[in-house]
């Protein structure tokens, strides 16, 4: 399969791709806007939110462009399920146009952007409850049903892909690539990892990889890691195994701090842009696949173009 813009994908090549950064936390601390529920979404439907998406994704699809790299677009989709669609207010007969819209504002991104890049348009999935903890769990199934919505409102509007990103439990992550899989769309899970490297419910990355490929007949594409600092996985990943090549992303945070520490800090914690980015070309000798590199809280275009530089250098 190729993309909407005749482009492979990432887990189609060898090629470098570069994500999105931390666009929630930029846009709370660095531009000031306070979403309930970290939904940013409604920044889509002002001139002024529009201007500071621009403003945001064009250094960052540069660095891709000036690294010969592809560049993830991601749709402003993570707080647009059902359930916290209900939660912010929004009438059912709304869902599927703030859907849609973000995938042709991302489309519109693309266009404006993304000449002579290969730009993938990424449907992103949130989860159902809290990314950092998984307070109920659906079953596989329940997890289909529920986010086949979202998925069919992708589909429907040409993304390239369908990214689950901050997933804290294997049911959901299953119910994803199922509904992705019913589309016929490309699936990436993207695991949070605790300051021990496990999933919020105390599940090992390689045994939650094994569940979901056991557990679907067209399995995701690739996995991914976010929502963590290298430090709290990088032990793990040296314990090694056949789970580590199904690895080819990496989306972290800025900050060593848990997760409960970033929820109660009232200031951003930007890390060491250049740090970070020697930990992500340490990780490449154990993520032989790793392709994808972005970054999650506390991280801009300033981690990336580090990242980028750190990585072209080796």
């Amino acid at each position: 399969m190729t993309t909407t813009n005749g482009q492979k994908l990432p887990h189609q090549t060898d090629r470098t791709f570069v994500t999105e950064a931390g666009f929630e936390t930029s846009m709370l601390f660095h531009k000031g806007y306070d979403m309930p529920h970290f939904a940013f979404f409604p920044m889509l439907r002002t001139e002024d939110g529009r201007a500071a998406i621009k403003e945001y994704i064009a250094p960052l699809m540069e660095t891709a462009r000036q690294h010969d790299a592809g560049f993830i677009l991601d749709t402003n989709t993570w707080r647009s399920s059902p359930d916290w669609l209900d939660l912010l207010g929004y009438a059912k007969g709304d869902h599927v146009e703030i859907n849609r819209e973000a995938v042709t504002f991302a489309h519109g991104l693309r266009r404006e952007f993304g000449q002579g890049a290969n730009v993938i348009v990424n449907g992103v999935i949130g989860p159902r409850g809290d990314g950092y903890d998984p307070l109920s769990i659906m079953t596989a199934s329940d997890a289909e049903e529920y986010h086949a919505f979202q998925v069919g409102v992708f589909a429907d509007n040409g993304v390239d892909m369908v990214s689950a990103i901050t997933i804290t439990n294997t049911p959901e992550a299953i119910g994803i690539a199922r509904a992705a899989a019913d589309r016929d769309l490309p699936s990436v899970i993207s695991f949070t990892l605790e300051t021990d490297g496990r999933l919020p419910t105390g599940e090992t990355l390689a045994d939650a990889i094994a569940e979901v490929d056991a557990s679907c007949v067209r399995k995701p594409a690739y996995y991914m890691i976010n929502c963590a600092h290298p430090d709290h996985f990088s032990d793990m990943l040296e314990q090694g195994g056949d789970w580590v090549q199904r690895i080819q992303g990496l989306r972290c945070n800025a900050s060593r701090m848990s997760h409960a520490e970033l929820d109660g800090s009232a200031e951003l914690d930007d890390g060491n842009p250049s740090e970070l980015a020697q930990q992500y070309s340490e990780i490449t000798r154990l993520l032989p696949n790793l392709n994808v590199f972005g970054g999650c809280c506390g991280t801009d275009h300033r981690h990336i173009a580090n990242i980028c530089d750190a990585l072209h250098a080796d």
